[in-house]
């Protein structure tokens, strides 16, 4: 029976989905046509599912064990496999049970500057029509949503504390690889050289999609497209149910979609100077456990 050797697990806006595509490009590595199964997290999910959208937004969740595993049925000569699933880093208690189910998968974790990907997190939902508060009332409200059972992926500021939860999944798996999506999206083909070798299969291998992007962040101009593609309601829950989206459906949705591209405002500076203080301690641990975040805000090292 095939089960996954690896797993991307995380954290939401960080990468997973540029590298499930480009792992998914190698000969030697399977990956499932459905991207974010999040099974082993999916008890944990459905109970916080409280905020506007959630209910639509894990309709798609892996309920069952044998359906999780079918996902992976059509595996043939590949000797890795993997799956993405951004929500297992966010619940530890998850960790035992993913051993026990896969055995001792090697355990793929990104992060990013904790700041951008705070306000990357809140930019999705703003997109998606379902966040219609300032960053900074929106920071505030986390604990209320919290107590509201809102899902996780509404707490941009606690979804960006990264280090001891990478030190909970170093305690569970033997092997854990934590890459940034800065090193990602700045030496791409040198950050999959890492990851092949990680996953013990040739390593010189070069995607065809090496220069492809994914999830483009920003914000939209609303209209019957981009509403359709953001928006969360019955007929996107539909459409997810029928479609796996795969690496073309990506592309083709970037070029329809990226003419109503635009920039978002900054983040006020004063909302800045506060996150910097809250995430310095953060970073420093990171850094100093060996993570380059060199690329992150400089402030961070004043």
């Amino acid at each position: 029976m095939n089960k996954p050797n690896f797993i991307i697990a995380g954290f939401a806006k960080c990468g997973t989905t540029a590298l499930h595509y480009h792992l998914d490009s190698h000969p030697e590595i399977y990956m499932p046509k459905k991207k974010e199964l999040h099974y082993f997290t999916q008890p944990n999910i459905s109970k916080n599912n409280k905020g506007p959208g959630d209910l639509e937004a894990n309709d798609s969740l892996v309920k069952d064990y044998q359906t999780y595993l079918n996902l992976f049925k059509e595996v043939k000569s590949q000797k890795i496999i993997g799956e993405t699933s951004p929500s297992y880093i966010n619940y530890p208690d998850c960790f035992v049970q993913i051993k026990k189910e896969l055995g001792d998968p090697k355990f793929i974790i990104l992060i990013r500057d904790p700041i951008k990907r705070s306000y990357s997190n809140y930019l999705h939902l703003i997109r998606e029509q379902r966040e219609f508060q300032t960053f900074d009332k929106a920071l505030d409200l986390e604990s209320n949503r919290k107590e509201q059972m809102f899902s996780d992926f509404w707490f941009y500021k606690s979804n960006s504390f990264y280090y001891d939860k990478i030190l909970e999944a170093k305690k569970v798996f033997t092997n854990v690889l934590v890459i940034t999506q800065e090193e990602l999206n700045a030496e791409t083909k040198a950050t999959l050289k890492t990851v092949y070798k990680f996953l013990n299969v040739d390593s010189n291998f070069t995607p065809k999609n090496l220069n492809n992007k994914y999830n483009k962040g920003g914000l939209y101009k609303k209209n019957l497209i981009t509403n359709f593609v953001f928006r969360q309601g019955k007929t996107k829950t539909m459409f997810k149910r029928v479609f796996n989206i795969s690496p073309w459906m990506k592309d083709l949705k970037n070029k329809v979609i990226g003419r109503y591209n635009y920039k978002p405002k900054p983040i006020e500076l004063t909302l800045e100077k506060k996150l910097v203080e809250e995430f310095k301690k953060e970073v420093t641990k990171l850094t100093s456990y060996g993570i380059d975040t060199s690329r992150w805000n400089n402030k961070f090292f004043e």
